[in-house]
């Protein structure tokens, strides 16, 4: 049983499909706007997408496609939570303060150990079918 406030909040309000249904919209236009408003969005999905293509036509099997392609899907996680966070704080104000500027710079660490994870990935498998 929800508490009276849960029952009255939309966000409590819609259950089921129609809630599945609201997010996969949601999730859809974060991505467009991502795409649209986020350069480094832009260019890790343009650099990335070859990779996804490249995973599939090599056929390392099951597991090495997944950590290959998923490595590329981490890179563009992190950089739309980091772009949220960005937004979010420039939503707050666009005075420098001391704390906005440590939550951009570790939103931002958090893409760099993104890209780093996949060059790792990607060289350690290059390594071990080529060396």
């Amino acid at each position: 049983m929800m508490g009276r406030y849960m029952e009255n909040s939309p966000r409590f309000r819609n259950r089921g499909l129609k809630r599945l249904l609201l997010a996969t919209k949601y999730s859809a236009q974060g991505l467009i706007a991502a795409l649209k408003n986020e350069a480094a969005f832009r260019q890790e999905v343009i650099l990335g997408l070859p990779l996804v293509a490249l995973a599939l036509w090599l056929e390392p099997g099951f597991v090495g496609r997944a950590i290959l392609i998923g490595s590329v899907f981490v890179v563009w996680m992190v950089e739309l939570l980091n772009s949220g966070i960005e937004t979010a704080i420039d939503y707050q104000s666009t005075k420098v303060h001391p704390m906005a500027k440590l939550a951009k710079d570790l939103g931002s660490a958090a893409v760099f150990i993104s890209l780093l994870n996949v060059g790792l990935v990607w060289g350690l498998f290059f390594w071990d079918k080529f060396a």
